[in-house]
């Protein structure tokens, strides 16, 4: 039996019909690992220990009473807790960064999931520039005549926050550059970072494709369907998924990716790519999508990640 602490939002917020971390937790139950619950702002350090006020927690797939806590505890991270699920959204902003400096305090000692110091190591949408091979043209950037430019060689793009998430905040931009200015004016007030612009693939028609890899190996996908009128297929945005399989360029770029996740610590990933080709971003700090995957796939995305994690806990003895 491991002790796991899972480090996310609050579990009254969630859809557990879709959840991914709901649905690692339900799968941890019945394996007979012991569950807890804790927000990442009620993280402490003190005298070298890392720890927090933490609810035991026990889940069930009952909409509307699907937990229910014990009385909260002191949970030592370091020495009580033999699994840590880093699962908290984003925005991944100096909180979430916060959280992974101190988590990376006890990862000698405890399974942090996925590894805190190469998750803040790997925004993204910017450690997926490393693979740039796969990406469709892409600009970061915070000036309005860079953006003007790279309009008029693409003729249609894209520009999103550089550490948004949920496919929120995306816009495309038509040949005419109409609102281009204002949109970079407007995003340079809300945001302190450069944006990303990309060129438009009119192949988003066909789907976002997110893949998941479990310790650098393919778990399964997804195709994600935008709704009517929408160039975003995020399912929170309400986009719609269905069946898939992985194209030959797909596999490639799951080849090339799986070994650098595994040798990073980086045990569920969620990447998405468009067109059967093109990467657009390497999901890390929340992945989701095992849900849908499993419901297509009659598959256990789930537990292929508690078995990796069970065998990372024993190979540390």
């Amino acid at each position: 039996m491991l002790t796991v602490a899972v480090q996310m939002d609050p579990l009254d917020s969630i859809n557990i019909a879709g959840d991914s971390t709901f649905a690692l937790m339900l799968s941890a139950q019945a394996r007979g690992h012991r569950l807890f619950h804790y927000a990442p702002e009620d993280l402490n350090y003190s005298a070298g220990r890392v720890w927090t006020k933490a609810h035991p927690v026990t889940v069930q797939r009952v909409a509307g009473d699907h937990f229910t806590f014990g009385e909260p505890v002191k949970l030592d991270l370091g020495d009580e807790a033999d699994v840590v699920l880093m699962r908290q959204d984003p925005p991944f902003d100096l909180g979430y960064i916060t959280a992974t400096h101190l988590l990376e305090r006890i990862a000698d000692r405890t399974l942090v999931v996925n590894d805190p110091a190469n998750v803040r190591n790997a925004p993204e949408k910017v450690w997926v520039l490393d693979f740039a091979q796969f990406m469709p043209p892409t600009l970061v950037t915070r000036s309005v005549d860079e953006a003007k430019a790279f309009l008029a060689e693409h003729g249609e793009i894209v520009v999103k926050p550089l550490h948004g998430n949920g496919g929120k905040a995306i816009f495309k931009i038509g040949r005419d550059g109409a609102n281009l200015s204002s949109l970079i004016e407007v995003f340079n007030t809300a945001y302190r970072e450069p944006h990303m612009v990309q060129a438009f693939l009119p192949d988003i028609v066909k789907g976002d494709k997110r893949i998941v890899l479990v310790d650098g190996e393919v778990a399964g996908a997804i195709n994600r369907l935008p709704g009517e009128g929408e160039i975003r297929s995020n399912l929170a945005v309400g986009g719609s998924a269905a069946k898939t399989e992985l194209t030959e360029r797909e596999q490639e770029i799951c080849a090339v990716l799986g070994p650098e996740l595994k040798k990073r610590g980086l045990l569920f990933v969620g990447i998405d790519v468009i067109g059967g080709q093109w990467l657009t971003e390497i999901n890390v700090t929340s992945p989701t999508g095992i849900v849908a995957i499993d419901r297509f796939n009659g598959s256990d995305t789930a537990g292929m990640i508690w078995d990796a994690i069970e065998r990372k806990v024993a190979a540390r003895g």
